[in-house]
């Protein structure tokens, strides 16, 4: 039997525990993420999280653990084979459908408009989703208009809220522009601080298109986590490698999408809100530049 002494002690601690548990969570850092304004009038975060090879248990409790730090912006694409685990994570989550903005790729093997279209009907079926805020075409490959027409039939019916291309060069998109009923609201490309794309970035945002970055941290090469340069400029605001790089993109106006399976690392890269890069810092950056991809062999 529990003395009442004994009881009130247990309730106490209970009590002091609880407080602590409370004041832990009040504390923590809440982030909101800020958007950027599409040519098409949809809002769309500024920061996301990108989900290449996260696949099966990974996959959706990683999507899930994103969304619960704060990310609403969810990246993915038909190649990467992960449409049904990213899906899951987002049920997973239990957030509220309206409150994501989810994004997924055309890939080659399907282009045209036949193949358009029931590729994309296959991606709402595995992510489990009605609609997309946002369909790329992953790579300029094959009959871009067929597909490009499909996409805009799917956007008039609302079945996407903004439809895009990824990896177009400037008379790609060009090209593109030049026959198209709906102007492309994003171009998918790579940037990180050793191919840094100013000149493209500016053809691209002239056409009145957003530019957004695949592999931000270029998937670490070129040892980009502990790179010198990034690293002091980190220390002067006590943040890491990764947040400066992708507070340089933020400042620059394009909107990134790390990825990461590490919960710590996650939550890293959604704190770059709370500090600004000087233009010394930019210009520091800017020398890093080799001006060529990082990933040749996927090309």
């Amino acid at each position: 039997m529990i003395k009442l002494t004994d009881f009130t002690k247990l309730l106490c601690a209970f009590l002091l525990y609880s407080t602590v548990s409370s004041a832990q969570s009040t504390n923590e850092k809440k982030i909101t993420i800020p958007t950027v304004l599409l040519n098409n009038g949809i809002k769309m975060p500024a920061l996301g999280f990108g989900t290449l090879e996260l696949k099966d248990s990974i996959g959706i409790n990683s999507v899930s653990l994103a969304i619960s730090i704060g990310y609403r912006l969810i990246d993915d694409a038909t190649i990467y084979g992960n449409e049904e685990s990213v899906g899951l994570g987002i049920k997973k989550s239990g957030i509220n459908r309206k409150d994501l903005f989810i994004s997924s790729k055309l890939w080659v093997s399907d282009m045209g408009y036949e193949g358009t279209k029931k590729a994309f009907e296959l991606s709402l079926k595995k992510l489990g989703v009605e609609y997309l805020d946002l369909y790329l075409i992953h790579r300029p490959r094959g009959d871009v208009k067929g597909s490009w027409k499909a996409m805009e039939e799917l956007y008039k019916e609302g079945k996407i809220k903004a439809i895009g291309v990824s990896n177009f060069d400037s008379a790609q998109l060009a090209d593109l522009i030049a026959t198209c009923q709906i102007k492309p609201a994003i171009n998918q490309i790579e940037i990180n601080p050793f191919f840094q794309q100013y000149k493209m970035q500016s053809i691209t945002e002239k056409f009145g298109i957003q530019v957004e970055a695949w592999s931000p941290f270029a998937q670490g090469r070129n040892g980009l986590f502990t790179n010198k340069l990034l690293v002091n400029i980190g220390k002067k605001y006590n943040k890491t490698a990764a947040q400066v790089t992708l507070r340089w993109l933020i400042q620059r106006g394009i909107v990134a999408i790390p990825r990461t399976s590490n919960q710590d690392y996650m939550k890293e890269n959604i704190d770059v809100f709370d500090f600004k890069l000087d233009d010394a810092d930019m210009k520091q950056i800017s020398t890093l530049d080799k001006n060529t991809t990082q990933f040749p062999e996927w090309n």
